[in-house]
């Protein structure tokens, strides 16, 4: 809620009056899922905890992968500017990655089990 009070303060800053609940539902509309893939893999690279995501997740970046660190980079970053599994695997395909730990990767992350609904307060 402070990111989505945040962007609406500085909007309405510029607007001149108070943009209100639309200012919110703007935020929501364009960053949260981007905010939420920034916290998750906050959470997994054990840098903050976040009681919204699954306790066993915290720090499982620094528990495992340890061997295939580039490539667990390369799919983080993907995963961080938005892209699913499927653009991973046919990215891992095109550029000849080694498929069975790309796979093994994408199932520990397990990225649908993140899909969390924003839980500010709008009236739609």
């Amino acid at each position: 809620m402070e990111e989505a009070n945040r962007h609406k303060w500085i909007e309405s800053q510029k607007a001149g009056y108070d943009l209100g609940e639309s200012c919110i539902r703007e935020w929501v509309a364009k960053h949260w899922q981007g905010y939420l893939r920034a916290r998750w893999v906050e959470h997994l690279q054990g840098k903050c905890f976040w009681v919204e995501l699954d306790r066993g997740d915290f720090g499982l970046l620094q528990r495992e992968f340890h061997d295939c660190k580039p490539l667990l980079d390369a799919i983080l970053d993907q995963l961080a500017a938005g892209k699913e599994n499927l653009h991973v695997i046919l990215w891992a395909m095109d550029t000849g990655q080694p498929i069975e730990q790309v796979l093994r990767i994408l199932e520990a992350l397990d990225i649908n089990s993140i899909r969390l609904r924003h839980q500010f307060e709008t009236r739609e």
